[in-house]
């Protein structure tokens, strides 16, 4: 699996204590999942098996992504942020 990054912002940086975090990933839910293995108090990130309504999902800071069973390439960068923020 392929080496890709998570950064977080807003009040996912808060909840994971940290900026980013490294994990081996296939897919956009096998990062996530990978997300709440390192941070399991975190157990509203997905729903029904999708991204919770309330946090947004960026793929190199490109743009905005909802399937779940997306690929992803070793250095990719998941940005995850509040649905909330920005402006």
């Amino acid at each position: 699996m392929p080496d890709v990054t998570i950064e977080f912002y807003g009040i996912p940086r808060e909840r994971a204590g940290r900026a980013e975090l490294t994990v081996q990933a296939a897919t956009v839910a096998d990062a996530l999942a990978a997300v709440q293995r390192h941070c399991p108090a975190w157990d509203d990130l997905r729903r029904d098996g999708r991204l919770a309504p309330h946090y947004r999902l960026s793929v190199d800071g490109q743009r905005f992504v909802t399937e779940m069973s997306e690929r992803l390439t070793a250095g990719t960068r998941l940005l995850l942020l509040s649905a909330d923020a920005g402006g």
